[in-house]
């Protein structure tokens, strides 16, 4: 099966680019509560696009983003600020890089790599373009196109299309469980880019590869 890909594809937020960082740009602007903001707010985000989906409500990320973030304030008590809600927006399109992404992309660009996210392109956009990876992927594909998030299959069969082969050549890589176990129920090969060492989900959906980071993936070099 390694011998099959032809497409090398990349869940963003917490896979290439490292969203707990957003933890500092939340210290400087309410002191003390830089982690307990960061955390919710995150966690909030997943919750609220996957009930969106179910209830059938989309919204882009980014509108999911705002909401999340102003729960996250709300339940720390914290006085919500137009400005403040801003400026940790705009850290969202500047997250850094995982140590290794970069270089990794680098040495596999002969391949056929490709960004698939949730996030919306008034967010993901940006977000490559500020990271300088814009020259590095041949796609940069967002569920917004078709307003089906991640993981439903109808949201891996856009991608699926866009990039015309067969879901057994596609080797999708995401850090997180969820993603990668509705990727493989749909039928992409899978590596897990496990970097808290977690267990598996018990789905029964094992991923095909599992790595602690991205420099798993230079066995195709």
């Amino acid at each position: 099966m390694e011998n099959s890909i032809k497409a090398f594809v990349f869940d963003v937020y917490g896979t290439l680019f490292d969203v707990t960082a957003i933890k500092k740009e939340c210290e400087e602007l309410y002191p003390g509560y830089g982690e307990k903001i960061s955390q919710t707010w995150r966690s909030k985000q997943v919750e609220y696009f996957m009930l969106r989906q179910l209830m059938g409500n989309y919204a882009t990320l980014y509108a999911i983003t705002h909401d999340a973030l102003k729960y996250a304030l709300n339940e720390n008590d914290l006085q919500p600020s137009k400005e403040n809600e801003q400026k940790l927006l705009d850290a969202y399109l500047h997250l850094p890089l995982y140590a290794e992404s970069k270089e990794v992309l680098t040495q596999l660009k002969d391949k056929n790599l490709v960004v698939f996210s949730n996030g919306s392109h008034d967010m993901l956009d940006p977000l490559v373009k500020n990271a300088g990876l814009e020259e590095l992927f041949d796609h940069v594909l967002s569920i917004d196109d078709v307003k089906e998030f991640k993981p439903t299959p109808a949201s891996y069969q856009y991608a699926l299309e866009q990039l015309g082969i067969e879901s057994h050549e596609v080797l999708f890589m995401s850090s997180n469980g969820w993603d990668v176990s509705g990727a493989k129920s749909f039928g992409f090969q899978t590596a897990w880019i496990n970097r808290k060492g977690m267990p598996v989900e018990e789905l029964d959906l094992e991923p095909d590869y599992i790595f602690d980071d991205l420099n798993g993936l230079l066995k195709w070099k």
